[in-house]
């Protein structure tokens, strides 16, 4: 299978679960504190190669302990981490995350040394499919999916509208929330490649030029945490599409992916593997 490059963020997430989310101004006392390694594109690195890819991620921590918490679980997968540089003039990424009974979420980011990954930190050339997120500077973003080769994925998270058309025509597949598709409207509309959009628990759909041309709903699953679940939706569909499934499967098996990350509590410590996606589809 092609090998994937993710250029993106890596995070540490300390999650506070509690019985509600608060509202602004609010203090919501009694939660329960956990720490997972994080960061959408450490996430989606991880969920791919969980699901069978070979994986590199490109990126940027901080000379710091949070570091190594961070990577932990992305080195002992076997995602190659050649491509991650240490800063020291910036901390690891961190992510607030609180999560509610019913396993809603509210995210803070603070980007730390995410937003050091400045474009000269690339490779001249990325061969094979390369996957983005815009939790790093948009200028890296713009470079890495202008020197990639082969196959683009841009998750279009968190919503920026600065982002330059160019990185929207070029790629083969855009993915954004229902919330985000929204705010891009109908830049998403007439270009070469296909967009996702995430309807949460009502599945998701595949659109060209703004028809939807495939659907694929999610199983039922007791939701713990959603957190993570859109950035394994992510390395799912590339991987199922890589793997040449038809958009209907391919979709089937991202939702499945995304549904079992939300049974457990965290991002990474909660992405399922391969035949744990395999199982619930019953193949």
């Amino acid at each position: 299978m092609t090998v994937i490059t993710v250029v993106g963020s890596i995070n540490l997430d300390f999650v506070a679960t509690g019985s509600k989310l608060p509202e602004p101004g609010e203090t919501v006392t009694g939660a329960t504190l956990a720490i997972h390694p994080g960061g959408k594109g450490a996430n989606q690195a991880l969920a791919a190669r969980r699901l069978g890819a070979e994986v590199r991620l490109i990126g940027r921590v901080g000379a710091d302990a949070m570091a190594d918490q961070a990577l932990a679980l992305l080195r002992a997968d076997g995602v190659d981490l050649t491509g991650v540089g240490v800063d020291a003039a910036a901390p690891t990424g961190a992510a607030l995350i609180a999560v509610d009974a019913e396993g809603e979420n509210q995210i803070m980011v603070a980007s730390g040394a995410n937003a050091a990954l400045t474009p000269d930190l690339l490779p001249d050339v990325v061969d094979g499919a390369l996957i983005c997120q815009l939790e790093v500077p948009l200028e890296t973003v713009a470079a890495a999916v202008a020197r990639a080769t082969g196959f683009v994925c841009v998750n279009l998270a968190p919503a920026n509208l600065a982002i330059d058309d160019a990185v929207l025509r070029r790629a083969d597949l855009l993915v954004v929330n229902e919330g985000e598709a929204g705010d891009y409207g109908r830049r998403l509309h007439g270009l070469p490649g296909v967009v996702a959009v995430t309807w949460g628990s009502r599945g998701a759909g595949l659109l060209r030029d703004g028809v939807r041309v495939a659907t694929a709903e999610p199983p039922e699953v007791d939701a713990v945490d959603t957190t993570g679940a859109g950035d394994t939706f992510v390395g799912a569909l590339v991987v199922a599409m890589l793997e040449g499934m038809a958009p209907a499967e391919a979709l089937r098996f991202a939702c499945a992916a995304g549904a079992l990350t939300a049974t457990k509590a965290g991002a990474q410590t909660a992405l399922p593997w391969r035949a744990e996606v395999e199982a619930v589809l019953g193949r």
